[in-house]
C-alpha cells in the first residue's frame, strides 16, 4: 500500500458500517499522510477508533487520548488486530494527535518505563506492567498505556555507587535526588533500575525499602523475588539495624535527654506506630545545626523527618517540614542512612554495611 489514495475505499467502508449500524459519530479525516480516523462524542474523554497506514500495513486500533498539560500525554491503546508492534502503535497513536515524535525517540521513551501493557495471564487474570521491547508483538484485547511526559523523561538520574554485590542481592550508596520506586510515567531515575542497568552480570533488582528521594545512603536491592520477600519480612519483624546521621536546625542538647545524651520518640505516623531512638552527637555553634545518630525501629514514610520537626529540631535542608528560614542558601536535605546490620537471609552469616 504505497499511496494515501489506497487506504481511503478501505477506510470509508468501516465507516459507512459502522454509522448504518446506528453510532453517533462525527467523521474527521486527516492524512498524515497516511491517516483516518473516527471521533466518538459520546465518550469523555474522546475516543478515537484510528486505521493507520504505516509502511505497507494498518495499524488497527481502538485510542482513548487525553492531553494532561503541555507536553504531558497520556494514550490509551486497545488493540484490534493480532501481530501489532507496540513501537508502531504508539506511533500511529502521537501522528494522530499531529504530534512530531519520531520511532527512536518512543523507543527510549519505552526503556525509561513509561508504556505499559495490559494483558491477561494463561490462568484468566488481568495485570499490568511495564513494556519496554518496541517490537514486542501484540494480540487482540491487550491495551497499551501511554504516560509521556517530556519534562519527566528528559531528567537525567544521578550517579549510584555500589558498594557490596552479594549475588542475590547488593547494597547501594544512593544519592539524593534518585528515587526508590518509579511512577507511570516512568522508572530510569530509580536506584532499582539504575541497578539493572549498571550491575554486571546483569539482574532485576526489587525494592525491599526506601529511602526519601531527598535523602541519601546505604539501601538494600535483591535481585530474586524468593530473596526479597525473605528481606521484606526481616524488615517486617525488625531483624535489620538502620541507622542515620542527621543534621537539625539548632542545639539538639538543649533538650531534655537521658543519660546518654539520647531521646525516644514514639509518636505514632498515619495512625500506626513509630519509634525513634535519637542521640546527641555534636553542635555547630557556627552553623547552629547538631549532627545527630538515629536509629529508628520501624519505618514510617519521612518517620525521621516528622519526629524531628515535631520536636522543634527540623532537618536541615528540608523544605518540606522545616520552617525555610535559609532559603537563600538552598541544602540537599541533610539526612543519611549509614549502617545496615542483619543476618544475611540467603547465607545466614551476620552482615554489617557502613558508610562512616
Amino acid at each position: 500500500m504505497s499511496k494515501p489514495g489506497y487506504a481511503k475505499p478501505v477506510v470509508k467502508n468501516i465507516w459507512h458500517n459502522l454509522l448504518s449500524a446506528g453510532s453517533v459519530t462525527r467523521l474527521l479525516s486527516r492524512f498524515n499522510p497516511y491517516l483516518c480516523y473516527q471521533i466518538d462524542l459520546k465518550v469523555h474523554p474522546p475516543t478515537f477508533l484510528g486505521f493507520c497506514a504505516t509502511g505497507s500495513a494498518f495499524s488497527l486500533m481502538s485510542v482513548n487520548f487525553n492531553k494532561v498539560a503541555s507536553g504531558k500525554y497520556e494514550f490509551h491503546l486497545s488493540v484490534q488486530r493480532n501481530k501489532q508492534l507496540a513501537v508502531d502503535m504508539l506511533k500511529d497513536a502521537f501522528i494522530a494527535e499531529g504530534l512530531a515524535v519520531s520511532k527512536q525517540k518512543i523507543k527510549q521513551a519505552m526503556q525509561k518505563g513509561c508504556v505499559w501493557l495490559e494483558k491477561t495471564s494463561h490462568q484468566g487474570k488481568p495485570f499490568i506492567q511495564r513494556l519496554r521491547r518496541a517490537r514486542k508483538s501484540l494480540q487482540i484485547g491487550e491495551v497499551l498505556h501511554c504516560y509521556y511526559d517530556e519534562k519527566v523523561l528528559e531528567t537525567e538520574p544521578p550517579r549510584a555507587e555500589l558498594v557490596s554485590d552479594e549475588g542475590d542481592y547488593s547494597i547501594w550508596n544512593k544519592p539524593s535526588g534518585m528515587l526508590s520506586q518509579g511512577s507511570k510515567w516512568g522508572d530510569h531515575c530509580t536506584i532499582n533500575r539504575w541497578a539493572e542497568k549498571h550491575l554486571l552480570p546483569e539482574r532485576p533488582a526489587f525494592i525491599v525499602h526506601r529511602l526519601d528521594r531527598a535523602a541519601n545512603g546505604l539501601i538494600i536491592l535483591a535481585h530474586k523475588k524468593k530473596v526479597a520477600q525473605q528481606f521484606a519480612r526481616l524488615f517486617q519483624s525488625r531483624a535489620i539495624e538502620k541507622r542515620y546521621q542527621v543534621s537539625v536546625v539548632g542545639d539538639f542538647s538543649s533538650l531534655n535527654l537521658n543519660s546518654d545524651k539520647g531521646k525516644t520518640v514514639s509518636e505514632a505516623i498515619d495512625g500506626k506506630p513509630a519509634i525513634s531512638h535519637i542521640s546527641f552527637l555534636n553542635y555547630n555553634e557556627k552553623s547552629d545545626s547538631s549532627l545527630l545518630d538515629v536509629h529508628i525501629e520501624t519505618g514510617r514514610k519521612h518517620q525521621i523527618r516528622k519526629h524531628l520537626a515535631g520536636l522543634g529540631f527540623p532537618v536541615v535542608g528540608d523544605r518540606l517540614y522545616g520552617n525555610d528560614t535559609k532559603k537563600e542558601q538552598p541544602l540537599d536535605l541533610q539526612l543519611s542512612s549509614v549502617l545496615l546490620r542483619f543476618n544475611c537471609p540467603v547465607s545466614g552469616q551476620k552482615k554489617c554495611y557502613s558508610i562512616l
